[in-house]
């Protein structure tokens, strides 16, 4: 368990293989004025990391931000039984076996004073809620930006992620989710200008390489493909 700030820690959890690659795996846990756990995306739980977590405080709530970020729950639930699972719409669906407390993107969630977050719409493909922590103005995200360092991956790996535009320090959207936006980008670039609002300093992703400094010239880069619709042109075109 790595320590990003006062209030934020990190942990590397083990791979886990999708589409029959191994995909490194990454957890935040924020305490709260108060001293709950909030953690995002949880891996996979050992001894070791449960007594690390309990010296922190308590697990007040568990953070499954999109329909992949879930294979560990249900031990997190087992383990801290007074936790609050929250998800978004999509995983709550994918997961009727694991108990729910709320549903991100749908209501204000009792942590709104700490963690700020915003559900990023507009594809078929995926919905997942992005979180801000104020106090460090730090961004964490799931799978809505991935940033493989190239030396972590396998000789299969490396080429597949280059492509789909996912290898530090050039990483971003995966470019399959990205063309699942077609015909959405306004909507896509309204919530990258909300997130840019909010002014984040660095960003922590659950797959490859944090943004520790220049989080803005970052985000901008990585999601410039985004383009405006004929609508946006033809409101650029009259004024």
């Amino acid at each position: 368990m790595n320590q990003l700030c006062s209030s934020v820690w990190l942990v590397d959890g083990e791979s886990v293989r999708f589409f029959t690659l191994p995909f490194s795996t990454r957890m935040t846990v924020i305490r709260l004025a108060n001293g709950d756990l909030w953690v995002h995306s949880p891996v996979r739980l050992t001894d070791p990391l449960r007594d690390a977590i309990d010296a922190l405080g308590p697990v007040r709530w568990l953070i499954a931000p999109n329909h992949l970020h879930h294979l560990f729950v249900a031990d997190w639930q087992q383990a801290w039984p007074n936790a609050a699972l929250w998800g978004t719409r999509e995983v709550q669906e994918k997961r009727p076996d694991l108990r729910f407390d709320g549903t991100l993107g749908e209501g204000a969630p009792p942590w709104l004073a700490e963690i700020d977050q915003l559900l990023f719409t507009g594809s078929p493909a995926m919905t997942e809620c992005v979180f801000l922590h104020k106090a460090s103005r730090t961004l964490i995200v799931a799978d809505l930006i991935e940033n493989f360092h190239p030396d972590q991956l396998g000789w299969l790996q490396r080429p597949l992620a280059k492509a789909a535009g996912v290898v530090s320090p050039n990483g971003g959207m995966p470019i399959d989710w990205r063309f699942s936006f077609r015909g959405h980008h306004d909507q896509a670039r309204a919530h990258i200008e909300h997130i840019l609002a909010w002014q984040p300093e660095r960003i922590v992703m659950a797959h490859g390489v944090l943004i520790e400094s220049n989080a803005d010239a970052f985000l901008r880069r990585s999601f410039r493909w985004l383009r405006p619709g004929p609508a946006s042109k033809s409101a650029q075109e009259k004024s």
